[in-house]
């Protein structure tokens, strides 16, 4: 079992105060935790996100457009696991209504993007799969866990007027003017053990209490271990919340009862 190197990024749009585990130094806005991938899990990065503004419209392309557009990583699907919402906290996800390209990039730079788009409501435990391809923004005050393919390629199609760089040519080559399906937002409150996303790059499960290994997909092997709460073990180091393991074996692990976590593993 290996520890991942822990990273905190502060961003203009972060929190001085953080969900616990997380305690954010003096005077910093964190508003990412990374962890390195370790070399045979490098397709896949785990981070924390945390937010008290709204993060940018955007879109990130499928690996084919990535390669198309001449870019030399590879393109991003991703997902998200709430873990905290402050009242009123939405995530910006797809559209109302169709919308074509010529539409798109007028409400790009107009603003009126933000209207276009349906904002769910959320709270703790709901799950979001973003497949590439889907215009989406993050909003205010959102704890969230996000599990992506290791790219570092976002298109932003609008940022509230912040001073960064747009990218409407590629954004709006790359992106899906449709509604978000609904069979990719699952809230997940319940206990027990279950499959949340089963794609093309990445698998990503939940158990809270003891593992119902007949109910996971895992095909064994390396994976990544992302503790929530509660007792797991490996021998006799104690896996910590705020902190994520590889290993080989999940097997090797033994969960208690009060326990809650999320696996993932290369598809």
């Amino acid at each position: 079992m290996t520890l991942l190197t822990k990273r905190m990024v502060e961003k203009p749009w972060g929190k001085d105060t953080l969900p616990m585990p997380f305690v954010a130094p003096l005077g910093q806005r964190i508003g990412e935790v990374w962890f390195e991938s370790p070399p045979e899990l490098s397709s896949i990065l785990v981070k924390y996100i945390f937010t008290s503004e709204k993060l940018s419209v955007q879109v990130h392309p499928s690996d084919a457009q990535a390669a198309a557009l001449g870019e030399k990583d590879r393109g991003k699907e991703e997902c998200w696991l709430v873990i905290a919402a402050e009242p009123g906290a939405t995530l910006g996800i797809g559209f109302k209504q169709p919308v074509d390209a010529e539409a798109m990039r007028r409400a790009a730079l107009d603003g009126t993007i933000e209207d276009l788009m349906v904002w769910h409501p959320v709270a703790p435990g709901d799950f979001f799969y973003i497949p590439a391809g889907t215009v989406h923004a993050i909003g205010a005050g959102v704890s969230l866990i996000e599990i992506q393919q290791n790219s570092d390629i976002t298109y932003r199609l609008y940022d509230y007027g912040r001073p960064r760089e747009l990218h409407l040519d590629k954004g709006i080559a790359v992106a899906r003017g449709e509604a978000y399906a609904n069979g990719l937002h699952n809230p997940v409150h319940d206990d027990g053990t279950a499959t949340l996303a089963d794609g093309p790059f990445f698998a990503v499960a939940r158990i809270i209490g003891l593992p119902e290994w007949d109910s996971l997909t895992y095909p064994g092997g390396n994976l990544l271990v992302i503790p929530l709460r509660g007792t797991i073990n490996q021998a006799d180091t104690a896996l910590e919340p705020g902190d994520c393991y590889a290993l080989s074996d999940i097997h090797a692990l033994e969960f208690g009862a009060d326990s809650a976590s999320l696996l993932v593993w290369q598809a």
